[in-house]
C-alpha cells in the first residue's frame, strides 16, 4: 500500500507542476484516448499500480487545468495546496461525516470551520450550517427550511403532510436568478412557472421599483454576485421590504458571498446579513477541492425540521450530529478541507485572495477596453463580460482562444449580447498569468481595434 499511495502521491505532484506548460485545454488527441479507459470488464483482479498508471497516462492529459493560473471559466478556482493535502488526509481517515459518535474527529473540525465562516463572511453567529456538495445542494438545504418555516408559520407541517392542500407559498426570484436556485425550487416542489419574476437593471440587478407587494406566506430569493456581471442585488433596499412583509429572505451567494471577507468589497453585501439564510460554495472562492457546498441557516430549529432523520439504529444524545442539517446522511469531511484552507490562509490571506482575482478582472477589463472592445459589464467582482464585435466575430474569438490553449474562457449570451466570459477565482492566477493570457486574447481577436 505504501508504494502504491507514494506512486500516487508523485503522479499527482508532477501533474500539478506541470499545469503552468501545458495548454488550459485538453487537447483532442487526449480526448480520443479516453476510449483506452473502456472495454470489458476484466474478469480476474489487476495490479493496481498498473490501474493508476493506465489513469494516469490516459486520464491526465484529458483533463482541464483548473487548477492552474490562466482558467478562467465557470467561476472555478483552483485548490489551494493545504486544501489538496487535507483532502488526501481525509480520505486516507474514510470518515462518514454525518455522526458525531462514530467520527469525532470530522464533526469537531467541520464545527469548527463553520463557526470561522460564519465570522469571516459577516453572517450572524449561531446560524446552522450544511456542508453539501455545491451551490445547487446549498440552495436546496436552506430553501427546504424556509419552506418548513413560512408554513409552519401558516399551521401547516409540510415534512408530515406534503404541499397538496398546503397554503400557497409565493416565491419571488429576479430574472437574473441562476438556473441552479430555478432547478433546487422545482425539486421543493414550488413550481418553476408559478414563481413572481422581477425585473432586472443592465446588470442584473432586481429592480426596487418593481419588486411586488408581498402577503402570506412568502420567500424571496436574493441574489449575491450574478454569474454574468458579478452584481449584487440591492439588499438595502429589498431586504427591509421583503422582512416587513414577514417574507423568509434567502441569498444565493454562491461565490458574492465571499465578498464580504474582504474589507475592500464588503460594501457590495451591505444589507446581506439580514438575511435569514445563504448560500455559497467553498469550491469557488475558498478554493478547496470539489466539491464543498454550504447553507447557513438563521433559524437552526428550521434547518433541523427540515434535514434531520432518525431511526433505532442511528446513536441519540445531545451532540450536534451533521447529518441533522443536510440531504444526505453518509457524506464525506468537506469541512477538513475548509478548515484546512480558513487555518492556512488566515482572515487577511482570505482577503487578499479575493482582493487580487478582483485586482485582475479589472486589468481584464481595462486593457480589452483599451483594446477597442466593449466590457458589457461595471467589473464589482470578479467577473468580465467582453465582445469582440457581433455575434460570429465574437465565438470566432472564443473557438481561436480555446484552440490556442494559453488560456480558457467560455461563451455566454449577456441580456441578449453574445460574448466572452473571464471569471478569476483562484490563488493560483498571477500578474504575468493575466500578461500572457491578455496577450492570447488579442491574438485570438485578430488584434486591437
Amino acid at each position: 500500500m505504501q508504494d502504491l499511495l507514494d506512486d500516487a502521491a508523485k503522479r499527482s505532484i508532477r501533474y500539478l507542476s506541470t499545469l503552468a506548460d501545458r495548454p488550459v485545454g485538453p487537447a483532442p488527441a487526449a480526448i480520443a484516448r479516453l476510449a483506452e479507459l473502456g472495454g470489458a470488464l476484466p474478469d480476474g483482479p489487476c495490479a493496481p499500480a498498473e490501474t493508476l498508471r493506465l489513469l494516469d497516462d490516459i486520464g491526465s492529459p484529458a483533463t482541464a487545468a483548473s487548477a492552474g493560473g490562466r482558467y478562467f471559466g465557470f467561476v472555478i478556482g483552483g485548490a489551494l495546496p493545504v486544501s489538496v493535502a487535507s483532502h488526501w488526509l481525509a480520505t486516507a481517515w474514510d470518515q462518514n461525516a454525518a455522526l458525531q459518535a462514530p467520527s469525532p474527529a470530522t464533526a469537531a473540525v467541520e464545527a469548527v470551520a463553520l463557526g470561522w465562516l460564519l465570522d469571516v463572511l459577516r453572517l450572524p453567529p449561531g446560524c446552522a450550517g450544511a456542508f453539501v456538495t455545491g451551490a445547487t445542494m446549498a440552495n436546496f438545504s436552506a430553501l427546504a427550511a424556509a419552506r418548513h418555516a413560512v408554513l409552519e408559520r401558516a399551521g401547516w407541517s409540510v415534512e408530515a403532510d406534503g404541499l397538496a392542500g398546503s397554503p400557497p407559498v409565493t416565491v419571488v426570484v429576479g430574472e437574473e436568478a441562476h438556473p441552479t436556485l430555478m432547478k433546487s425550487l422545482g425539486l421543493l416542489g414550488f413550481g418553476r412557472r408559478r414563481l413572481v419574476r422581477v425585473p432586472v437593471d443592465a446588470q442584473g440587478r432586481m429592480r426596487p421599483e418593481a419588486f411586488p407587494a408581498l402577503a402570506g406566506p412568502a420567500i424571496v430569493c436574493l441574489q449575491a454576485g450574478n454569474v454574468n456581471s458579478g452584481a449584487f442585488d440591492p439588499m438595502r433596499e429589498l431586504v427591509p421590504r421583503a422582512r416587513a412583509a414577514g417574507a423568509w429572505i434567502h441569498v444565493d451567494g454562491a461565490f458574492g458571498l465571499w465578498a464580504a471577507a474582504s474589507p475592500a468589497h464588503a460594501a457590495l453585501a451591505d444589507g446581506l446579513a439580514d438575511a435569514d439564510s445563504w448560500a455559497t460554495d467553498a469550491h469557488k472562492w475558498l478554493n478547496v477541492p470539489y466539491d464543498c457546498g454550504l447553507a447557513f441557516v438563521r433559524d437552526a430549529g428550521a434547518l433541523r425540521a427540515a434535514m434531520s432523520v432518525s431511526a433505532d439504529y442511528l446513536p441519540p444524545g445531545d451532540a450536534r450530529n451533521p447529518s441533522d442539517y443536510t440531504p444526505e446522511l453518509s457524506r464525506r469531511a468537506r469541512g477538513v478541507d475548509v478548515w484546512a484552507a480558513l487555518r492556512t490562509l488566515g482572515r487577511a490571506g482570505l482577503a487578499a485572495l479575493v482582493d487580487d482575482c478582483c485586482r485582475h478582472a479589472r486589468r481584464f477589463a481595462r486593457e480589452l477596453a483599451a483594446a477597442g472592445f466593449e466590457v458589457l459589464n461595471e467589473v464589482v467582482l470578479n467577473q468580465v463580460v467582453v465582445a469582440f464585435g457581433s455575434p460570429e466575430e465574437t465565438a470566432r474569438t472564443i473557438a481561436a482562444l480555446q484552440a490556442d490553449g494559453t488560456c480558457w474562457c467560455g461563451a455566454t449570451r449577456w441580456q441578449g449580447r453574445a460574448a466572452m466570459r473571464i471569471s478569476v477565482s483562484s490563488w493560483a492566477t498571477t500578474d504575468e498569468d493575466v500578461t500572457r493570457s491578455l496577450e492570447a486574447m488579442l491574438r485570438a481577436a485578430g488584434g486591437p481595434r
